[in-house]
Formats: structure tokens, sequence, C-alpha cells
């Protein structure tokens, strides 16, 4: 078999800084090596200098509508029903590729439409279109009423394209179940308003029962379950009853900060949405720019402190919104680095190594190491100096399994 001999690396191997001169040899989809010194060469194997390029783990994008398509420009429209499923599939591929050729290598849906990602999934799988690592989502499941559940137009159709409704505690473990059997690997729920939607912060809109039902037929099927969650009570009640993701947290206090850690939940803060959201929409916010502006501070004071508690944090955003496009991912990775404090090194480990683990691959992505799965990017400079080389432009090359799938390796 053919090996790819990548010399004078730069490496960042997705835990530990930079370290420079390094040599990796990849062998079919895996990495069969990495160091300082080169390996005796082998008859076929195809050479190339890097010269000092940065090479990463491919990262993990973890809040991801892969359906939205300016999701809210079309007032009067049943939500997620303003295409066509097939229409849909479409967006979804499209979104999924342009992740992929940005460096995201692994995506992890957050509520999709009409059953879609399922068999986008499949596709990329089957090799009928390129994407990333697809870990495809659910509905949003939550109760009749509920803030994603007020267009008046579809009176009558029952729950719309990005919605599934139940209400009681049987009703959502039969929707969940359902959800997984058409596809699902991550189950969505509503929790609370607040956080983009129409609904206030401090509303819930499940009961204990419910949502403990939810988490236990999840976690019996084996898959992830995630949760829109804005409300501290709503959140430690969601942390009690063992739900794995956390999307949002927007009221994040040392007492959650102790749970998160001691549950080993993941946080999604996806602040990238609210903070572009008040700038595009500015003074014509009224008094909910305030509002929005203390959340984001509470936020920006919050995470260095539960970072360093230990919570766990992924990246990932409502891409697809009104006025907020798939492929603006490269400004997430500056809002963290310049508005919350925290590293480069650490953002990119919570795109990596974090990330990885959220998926449940923790042992064979998310780090380079020998017998790992070579998803990797190679980058025209070292992102922990300069979190532009990342944010700004796409890497050089990205690697799928060993496979350039995006750019082209160097010479």
């Amino acid at each position: 078999m053919t090996r790819l001999v990548l010399t004078g690396v730069n490496l960042l191997d997705g835990t530990n800084a930079a370290v420079g001169d390094r040599t990796m040899v990849l062998e079919g989809e895996r990495i069969l090596a990495v160091g300082a010194e080169r390996p005796e060469p082998r008859e076929g194997d195809v050479v190339v200098d890097l010269a000092g390029r940065t090479v990463m783990p491919g990262m993990f994008t973890c809040h991801f509508h892969s359906t939205y398509h300016e999701l809210g420009s079309k007032p009067n429209t049943p939500y997620g029903n303003e295409y066509p499923p097939s229409y849909q599939a479409l967006i979804a591929a499209r979104n999924l590729r342009t992740a992929l050729e940005l460096g995201y290598t692994g995506v992890v849906g957050a509520g999709g439409s009409n059953d879609v990602e399922g068999g986008v999934k499949r596709a990329i799988e089957d090799g009928l279109i390129p994407g990333p690592r697809f870990w495809a989502s659910s509905r949003e499941l939550s109760t009749t009423g509920h803030s994603n559940d007020g267009v008046p137009w579809h009176w009558g159709m029952g729950a719309s394209g990005a919605v599934r409704l139940c209400d009681g505690a049987e009703s959502f473990r039969l929707g969940v179940r359902e959800e997984i059997k058409r596809g699902a690997d991550v189950i969505k729920l509503f929790v609370t308003g607040g956080h983009g939607t129409t609904a206030p912060k401090d509303r819930i809109e499940m009961s204990r029962a419910e949502l403990a039902a939810a988490i236990e037929a999840a976690h019996q099927r084996g898959v992830l379950i995630r949760a829109h969650l804005v409300n501290k009570p709503a959140i430690m009640m969601a942390l009690e009853l063992g739900i794995d993701i956390v999307d949002h947290c927007d009221e994040m206090d040392d007492e959650v900060i102790a749970a998160l850690v001691e549950t080993g939940a993941f946080v999604v803060p996806s602040l990238h949405f609210p903070k572009h959201f008040l700038g595009f929409m500015g003074s014509g916010l009224g008094f909910a720019a305030d509002a929005i502006k203390a959340d984001l501070n509470h936020m920006y004071a919050m995470i260095p402190k539960a970072q360093a508690a230990g919570v766990r944090f992924v990246l990932g955003d409502d891409y697809g919104a009104i006025g907020f496009p798939h492929g603006m991912y490269g400004a997430e990775l500056r809002l963290y680095t310049e508005h919350a404090g925290v590293t480069a090194l650490d953002v990119l480990r919570w795109a990596t190594r974090n990330g990885a683990e959220l998926a449940r691959r923790g042992d064979d992505l998310g780090r380079i190491e020998p017998g790992r799965l070579a998803d990797l990017l190679i980058l025209d400079g070292d992102p922990t100096i300069d979190i532009g080389v990342l944010a700004d432009r796409p890497p050089a090359a990205v690697l799928k399994g060993g496979e350039v799938v995006a750019g082209a390796l160097p010479g």
C-alpha cells in the first residue's frame, strides 16, 4: 500500500502545544507513525515536504443545522417546511460540503427537517456525495405550543417540518424511538425558551417526567441527546437526569459549573449567533439589545472560569438562521479567543479532542497519534500564534481518512 510521508511538519496533535520539524507517515486511512525521525524509505512512498506548515486534527462542529437556509426570512411559513424535503436534502449536502472544505471533518447535528439528515448521511457514507463524518439529528422535540410551534399559517397541519410535538412522558418516549428509527444519531429537545426563540428564557417547555422519559429512551437506544437549555432550573434538572449536551447554557454559574464537571456533559455556548445578530440588527432590537449584551458579557466572564474547572466545551452555532449563513464558522473561533479570553490552543482543543469525545470517537479521531484515522488539516501557518490562519481562510488541504478531500498538498 502506498504511504504518504509528510516531512517538515509543525505538529499540533489536538492536546499539546505545537512541536516543529516532525515527520508523519500515513498508510491507507490511518496514521502509521509520528516522530522526529524519518522512516526508512519504501518503494512507492509519496513524500511531501511541508516546510514548516502546521498539521492538526480535523475539527468538529457540534451544533449544526444542515437543512437550514435563511431560517426565519419567510414569515407565516411553517417552521422547517420552507422548502420541500428534496430541496432541503440539497441544502444539507451543500452546507455539509462547506463545513468539510473549511476544515470540519466531523459534524454533529442539532436539529434537522423532515428526516432529511439520515438520508444525506447515508449518501456521504456511500460515496454518493462528498461530506464530513456526520452524526444526523432528529427533528426538534418539544410540547404543544412551545416556542417553535407558534406559526398560525399551519393550523391543522400538525407538527411542522423541523418539529415533532410530544405531550406526556410516553409520547416523548415514542417520539425519541421513532426519530432514531428514521435515522437520528442525536436527539434534539427544546426544554426552554430564550436564546433566539420567541419564548422568554425563564419558560420551561417540558415537564420533569417528559424530560426524564426522553433521556432514558435515547440512552436505551445508545444515542446522544441534547437540549436547548437557557435558564438555570432547567439546566440543573437536565443535568440531574443525564442530558449529554447542553446547548447555550446562558445562565451558567458556579453551581451549574460544578454539575457540568460532575456529570461530564458537554456545553455548546453558541455565542456567535447572538453577537452577530446584535451587530446585524443594532438599534432595531430596542430594549432587547441590552438583554443580549448582558447575556454575552455574562458568558464571556463565565467561560474561562468553567474552562479552568474542567467543563468540556465544543464549537457550533445556529448557522442557517436569517442573516447568519453557513460558512461563517471562522468568526466563531475569533469570538472565543478575542472576547471570552480563551487561548487559541484551548479553542482548538474544543474543536478537535472535545468534539471527538462528544461524538464518542475519542479513541480514533480528534488527535494525532499512530493508529488513529487520518482526518487532518494542513495550514499555512500556526493557528495557536494567529487564529486567523484558521478563522480567515480555508486550510491548504483537508484530509479525511488519509484522502485529500479539499485543497491540495503543497507541491
